[in-house]
């Protein structure tokens, strides 16, 4: 995971660097979160307007749950959030999870480190028990992800690995073989390679580049297909909604893929994202992806709120309803951008503000308020700007 911005510097990278050695349950990040990075919004722009009669009575006060709906019914494709395993214990988390969503990322539970912390050693119990509590839920499940392209989250043992090209093409086979046939008929899609491209749009510099070379990306891509012909296959990244250089290399990896018979089905958007992001620019992203008769997933969706704010701060009403309105531009952006046979859905980056990452060291999760959920899992204006794009409103 890496926060969206359409520039990035060498003091951003160095960050990011150190932010993903310190915490690798989640994804890099960039250190260029800041809002005033983010190109300015659009102005014409749908408001999203509450009406007293459509509120859910039973829910509690400052929630803004509709009535008969919930996310997963009000969409045509699944709508997702990324979990932790720890967590699917608690409430009301595990069954906010259970009423809105319809299909289960992981954090950090699916990722190479974790399942192979040792050359060999394969540890799959918290995979499974995600992958448990989907089966029991109705839920799809996306894996995050067989490789990421950054050596701080790669296994010590991999980083220290003697040999060439073919000693490191058989490590990743084996690892790609070993995950997806664990996990072939519950896991529908996965994100092959994660974070691959600079947002220049050359490639991350990391141990199976400079072992195998550029070709390292579609190799994965044709071991994940090898071992699993039926799930999706997804390149996953930050930045690409922005439409510059890195979106159009992936495009080109996938003409690429395709002259050479290697399946390359989709591209994952993060999405970590502000308030003062285009969704009109967003949609065009999408347009040319879509274009390339490519799968598109929002996959790690969040809209963050602390651009010029103090280290915590209290979510006020406006800045709620400006949230919520950016989550509906986005949403649909994607539904107007992508044919519907080409939505493989959007996955949230967490369930409620909570859980989101850049709460990880406040009490009072008041750093940021990025997700559709309160802290206590009420349903934000961010919830009812996302539902109503759904619902057409």
């Amino acid at each position: 995971m890496a926060f969206t911005n359409p520039t990035t510097t060498n003091k951003f990278k160095a960050a990011a660097i150190a932010l993903a050695l310190f915490a690798s349950s989640f994804t890099a990040c960039k250190s260029s979160m800041e809002e005033d990075l983010a190109p300015e919004q659009s102005a014409d722009q749908t408001e999203t307007v509450v009406s007293a009669n459509d509120l859910d009575p039973t829910s509690e006060k400052g929630s803004y749950h509709l009535k008969g709906h919930t996310l997963k019914k009000a969409f045509s494709f699944p709508i997702g959030a990324a979990v932790v395993y720890e967590r699917l214990k608690n409430e009301p988390y595990a069954s906010t999870l259970k009423k809105e969503f319809s299909r289960l990322s992981s954090e950090s539970n699916f990722k190479f480190h974790m399942l192979q912390p040792k050359e060999g050693v394969f540890t799959f119990a918290k995979a499974d028990s995600i992958v448990a509590f989907a089966q029991q839920n109705n839920m799809q499940v996306h894996g995050h992800t067989l490789i990421w392209a950054l050596d701080g989250v790669t296994p010590k043992w991999v980083l220290e690995h003697k040999g060439g090209a073919k000693e490191f093409e058989a490590i990743m086979k084996n690892h790609i073989y070993t995950v997806m046939k664990h996990f072939k008929g519950k896991v529908t899609s996965w994100d092959v390679v994660n974070e691959a491209l600079t947002p220049g749009g050359g490639y991350v510099d990391n141990i199976w580049l400079r072992k195998m070379g550029e070709g390292y990306l579609l190799k994965a891509f044709q071991f994940a297909s090898e071992a699993d012909p039926s799930a999706k296959l997804f390149a996953n990244d930050y930045s690409q909604e922005y439409g510059g250089k890195k979106l159009s290399k992936y495009l080109r990896i996938a003409d690429e893929a395709k002259a050479k018979g290697i399946r390359f089905d989709g591209l994952g958007f993060q999405m970590h994202t502000v308030l003062r992001v285009d969704a009109n620019m967003i949609q065009q992203s999408f347009v040319r992806t879509a274009a390339k008769g490519l799968l598109v997933h929002i996959s790690e969706m969040d809209v963050a709120l602390r651009y010029q704010k103090p280290k915590t701060f209290d979510l006020t009403d406006s800045l709620s309803r400006a949230q919520g309105k950016k989550y509906k531009e986005i949403v649909y952006a994607y539904i107007n951008g992508v044919p519907k046979h080409l939505q493989w859905g959007i996955t949230t980056w967490g369930v409620g503000d909570k859980d989101s990452y850049f709460n990880r060291g406040y009490a009072e999760s008041n750093h940021d308020y990025p997700l559709l959920f309160s802290k206590d899992y009420k349903a934000k204006w961010a919830y009812r700007g996302f539902i109503e794009a759904g619902l057409g409103r």
